[in-house]
């Protein structure tokens, strides 16, 4: 609409700016609101469609950045008060491709402080909501871009996930989340938490949106020493494409633990493809009732050695004191959280003399345990099936004093991390309680363009969700 001049792209970012200014107090999705640098990209669209010049496949849409992709001269704080005060000197790769697209950015979204954290409750700046229940959490670590798609705040967010952290948030708020494969989307401008984990992904309110956001963030990069040297993909071709020959697998392990309510939409969901033309068929990965122990040793090993560049002495907060080694101690104690601490300290001990073999190295071997499960998984099943998250949401303050318990929130997301592949989660009704449910469809290396249109026809299958209601006239 905004590229044949039906509507103008300064219109929409105002009706978005109203709703965030009506509801985000509610929600607290943003750590901040980018309104002047959104107005003058909108101009800049407008601009274009005057001149005939083509405005790009995102042309005046809305979007959300977690806080943990840079942004030039726009503070990036990871949800930290670490970094308070940086502004980044360049932009995160992603964010310059949406830039050239077309897209407004709106702001930057709360999140799990270093996204160490699955309720967006370990953040600096004060927890965010969920919009479906603001006595509930929104998942994390990317619940600030889960609920500001869900409030209907911005259509589009960008979030990371290393462990879930899109995945189970959209979930939780009734929001489409993927994670595409290690590679395909450039890491350049995330801040690290774990970088053989980390991956940035879509969170949209449908299928078709997810995919078209993922193929303009996709592709190649020359920044990022991990990207794939492949071309920009295009999944939102082969959305309309069907199940009709597909093997579905239903993941036995996931539904192991997960809420009754929740393993009901699940089998739901398998119906409905099973009607749809798949062969639907339970399946076994022993291997992935690891995943949660290795990547709560891997991780936090990566996160102790990325996290060390935080030292006050180059960027961000800085605690003077007496001599550069307590210098260190004082920022690094007053900056970082309890939760980055306690993974700190965890990653730091498995990576020491005499413990790295026993701990680290071993968790390595686990993580290539199950590749090889999700590997002969996929000799057979062309996607598997099963819950995102074992629950849904839960009620802030539930887990925040019990760290295992809030880990077992990402015991479904955390083995597409360890194996690098893409994985989706899709709201498919609700629980018993009201709230949402997402079911997640996983996928081997590469295979977005099957693991989308899968998702497709989950969608429209699901049953319907009412979207939440903050204010009067938030947009649709």
């Amino acid at each position: 609409m905004v590229s044949s001049g039906e509507w103008s792209a300064v219109d929409i970012l105002e009706q978005h700016l109203a709703a965030i200014e009506a509801g985000d107090g509610a929600v607290h999705a943003f750590n901040l609101v980018t309104a002047d640098l959104a107005r003058e990209q909108a101009v800049e669209v407008d601009r274009k469609v005057a001149a005939g010049e083509d405005p790009g496949l995102l042309a005046g849409v809305p979007v959300a950045l977690k806080d943990n992709l840079c942004t030039r001269g726009v503070p990036t704080t990871c949800s930290s008060r670490i970094l308070e005060g940086w502004r980044p000197p360049y932009d995160a790769t992603v964010v310059t491709r949406l830039r050239e697209a077309g897209a407004v950015m709106v702001g930057k979204t709360n999140m799990d402080e270093f996204a160490m954290g699955s309720s967006t409750e370990t953040s600096a700046f004060g927890p965010t909501r969920n919009p479906h229940d603001t006595s509930r959490v929104p998942g994390g670590s990317s619940g600030g871009s889960a609920a500001a798609v869900a409030a209907g705040f911005a259509p589009l967010a960008l979030g990371s996930d290393t462990g879930g952290s899109i995945r189970q948030p959209a979930a939780l708020c009734g929001v489409v989340g993927m994670k595409p494969t290690y590679g395909t989307v450039s890491r350049y401008g995330l801040v690290a938490f774990a970088s053989s984990l980390d991956q940035i992904g879509p969170l949209a309110t449908s299928v078709a949106d997810a995919a078209l956001l993922f193929d303009v963030i996709g592709g190649n990069d020359l920044l990022d020493s991990t990207s794939l040297h492949r071309p920009t993909p295009r999944a939102l071709a082969v959305l309309d494409d069907g199940v009709d020959g597909l093997t579905v697998g239903v993941l036995s392990e996931f539904l192991d633990g997960a809420a009754p309510d929740v393993v009901a939409r699940v089998h739901q969901a398998a119906e409905a493809l099973a009607g749809a033309g798949a062969r639907v068929e339970e399946v076994s990965v022993p291997e992935v009732a690891f995943g949660l122990s290795a990547y709560y040793l891997i991780a936090p090993g990566e996160a102790s050695s990325n996290l060390a560049r935080y030292d006050g002495v180059r960027y961000g907060l800085r605690v003077d004191a007496e001599d550069v080694a307590a210098m260190n101690t004082a920022t690094r104690s007053a900056g970082f959280g309890a939760e980055v601490k306690r993974r700190i300290m965890l990653g730091t001990y498995v990576l020491s003399a005499g413990y790295m073999d026993a701990y680290y190295n071993q968790a390595l071997r686990v993580r290539t345990r199950i590749i090889e499960g999700f590997t002969r998984a996929y000799h057979h099943c062309d996607v598997l099936l099963g819950p995102t998250a074992p629950t849904t949401a839960f009620a802030l303050g539930a887990k925040v004093d019990d760290p295992l318990t809030m880990y077992l929130s990402d015991v479904c997301t955390i083995p597409s991390n360890l194996a690098g592949h893409p994985a989706i989660s899709v709201p498919f009704g609700t629980g018993d309680d009201g709230l949402p449910v997402g079911v997640q469809l996983l996928g081997p290396a590469l295979s977005e363009g099957t693991v989308l249109k899968v998702a497709a026809v989950v969608e429209a299958a699901a049953p319907p969700l009412a979207a939440p209601v903050l204010v009067e006239g938030t947009p649709t």
